[in-house]
């Protein structure tokens, strides 16, 4: 059996489970879709980035508490002591991201980052502080620069109530690990929504070759904006006729690439040119930020402005993957406060198709 075969037969069982009510939902590649021409790290996931950990904390009770906390942690020592080259690039700054001024001032990020829902941010920068503190060897620290980015989702959660507390956020930094990260309806993604439809936490990455330098790069999304979905080109949300005004996405950017704070800052409008692609309209209530952090400390000699562009790109295709991953892997959710119903795959399939950016299904006999 070809390779074309394996994953057409992969989608057929994958396809299969869905219509037997199981909850396990395709990445973007499993269904044939591999955006862009770069190729992928092993797991397609910001963790592919040697050193960076993902933790979730899923908060869901009741009828209307949705909502959750997700961390990316760069490295797994002592962070304050340890700062990574970091920045901030703001597409449009309608939220809540707190942290940024110090990112933009020094050019260094000294804690994990950390999504949660947007009136939630003091409440988990609080629990992250005494995270932080309690470090050993940081008992003398009096000042700390916490990140937490946001976006709201009060069209599922209960957001008034806050419900995110000090344990879901030392559970999220507890659990933060390398390998697979789980996306979709999880962590900060539980509650959000996209293009109409459920969106929620979704990653991928890019490997450059050898000769391009040999760096990985890696996305880690928070989808919860508006636009018309179009996937690889097709217009997935104008014939399936949904679509969404405002909203809000959190991109994190993380690389092993010697690259500097004003390079990093580079790669973060280049995320930007990633969610266009996926038919984001940018409206004046969507909060887009991109947060990105090197992985290599006081590196000896940096990423020249002359070698940057594989690394544009690279970021460009696995913020535009991610994307699509957050809206493949999101299951639906219904609370007292709404209800956002997941991506309809296999319509999504047939639309893409015939729009021949993935190959009809064969199985060889």
């Amino acid at each position: 059996m070809n390779v074309q075969s394996r994953i057409s037969l992969l989608v057929l069982l994958l396809f299969g489970a869905l219509a037997a009510g199981a909850e396990t939902r395709p990445r973007a590649r499993e269904i044939g879709l591999a955006p862009g021409i770069l190729s992928p790290g092993p797991l397609n996931a910001i963790t592919d980035v040697a050193g960076v950990r993902v933790g979730h904390a899923t908060v869901v009770r009741g009828e209307a508490v949705r909502t959750g906390v997700t961390a990316v942690i760069p490295h797994g020592g002592n962070l304050f002591r340890e700062k990574v080259p970091g920045a901030v690039f703001v597409g449009n700054g309608f939220g809540k991201l707190m942290g940024s001024t110090q990112i933009d001032e020094l050019g260094e990020i000294e804690s994990p980052i950390l999504l949660t829902n947007t009136l939630n941010v003091g409440r988990v920068a609080d629990a992250a502080i005494d995270y932080m503190l309690a470090l050993p060897g940081n008992e003398s620290v009096r000042s700390i620069n916490i990140v937490v980015g946001e976006t709201n989702d009060g069209g599922l959660n209960d957001i008034r109530g806050r419900h995110v507390a000090a344990e879901d956020v030392l559970r999220a930094i507890g659990e933060a690990k390398e390998g697979a990260v789980a996306e979709g309806s999880v962590g900060a993604g539980t509650g959000t929504m996209a293009f109409g439809f459920k969106g929620g936490i979704g990653t991928s990455s890019r490997r450059l070759t050898e000769k391009q330098g040999g760096y990985t790069v890696g996305v880690l999304v928070q989808s919860n904006f508006g636009g018309v979905l179009t996937i690889a080109g097709a217009p997935i949300g104008r014939e399936l006729d949904r679509a969404r005004g405002d909203g809000s996405i959190m991109i994190v950017i993380a690389t092993d690439a010697p690259v500097d704070a004003r390079n990093l800052k580079r790669m973060g409008a280049r995320a930007m040119m990633g969610l266009a692609r996926t038919g984001a309209a940018g409206t004046n209530g969507s909060g887009d930020y991109a947060i990105a952090f090197s992985t290599v400390r006081n590196a000896p000699k940096l990423v020249a402005n002359d070698e940057m562009s594989p690394l544009f790109l690279a970021t460009i295709e696995a913020t535009e993957e991610a994307i699509y991953n957050s809206l493949f892997k999101a299951t639906s959710v219904t609370s007292s406060i709404g209800k956002a119903e997941a991506l309809p795959i296999p319509e999504v399939v047939r639309i893409l198709r015939e729009h021949g950016v993935v190959k009809p299904l064969t199985v060889n006999r």
